[in-house]
């Protein structure tokens, strides 16, 4: 079992040496002013490759061009981050075909398949009705998901989850909870706390479903 590891941790460096090569042409060309479309561009190229090689490639390449990220995650394919400033850390897992924005994913967190976590909630403005929605710009914030969290296929996140949080397939998080919510619906509500032991009328709703 002790040569597993080693073989694992050789594997990531030899793959953290062939993907250099390509961190080194993002490099240069990030160098034109557009950083964040250039990162895109190459994370959209990483996405495609399928099984284990495009999993050791994409984590060789986001521990060397995202600040603080580890090379111990497993990014699915068809899964596309859109900012250079995202920091994912050890032990995390995303789904295929997820969308991530400019975020901090803590140690052990899961993302099933099909979930977006957005650059905040104010990445388009809308107030003025003069101007096309387009045209009013907006900001990206950058989300901190906690460790040991759990967000179910399709979930869509635009606002911080504290550590060991769960969000149930489809939810949309628009709003902080508390450490170790349950979260489901369309805005998310906490149905209960794991970190609590539920009384018999709470755990009945939850079963319920009310």
């Amino acid at each position: 079992m002790a040569l597993r590891p080693t073989v694992k941790r050789t594997l990531k460096n030899l793959f953290l040496v062939l993907v250099f090569p390509l961190f080194a042409s993002y490099w240069l060309l990030s160098k034109g002013g557009q950083s964040d479309g250039t990162f895109q561009s190459f994370s959209q190229l990483l996405s495609l490759f399928p099984g284990k090689t495009g999993i050791y490639l994409r984590a060789a390449f986001y521990r060397l061009a995202c600040p603080g990220t580890s090379d111990d995650i497993s990014i699915g394919f068809l899964t596309v981050f859109s900012h250079r400033d995202t920091t994912i850390h050890r032990g995390v897992y995303i789904g295929p075909q997820c969308n991530i924005g400019k975020c901090t994913i803590g140690e052990n967190t899961l993302l099933g398949s099909g979930v977006h976590v957005l650059s905040g909630s104010r990445q388009h403005e809308f107030d003025n009705t003069e101007v096309p929605i387009q045209q009013q710009g907006g900001r990206f914030d950058k989300i901190s998901i906690g460790s040991d969290c759990w967000l179910g296929n399709t979930a869509v996140v635009m606002a911080n989850m504290a550590s060991k949080t769960i969000a149930a397939a489809g939810s949309v998080v628009t709003k902080e909870f508390t450490e170790g919510d349950i979260l489901a619906g369309n805005p998310a509500r906490a149905l209960r706390n794991r970190l609590q032991a539920p009384s018999t009328g709470q755990a009945e709703g939850f079963v319920d479903g009310k």
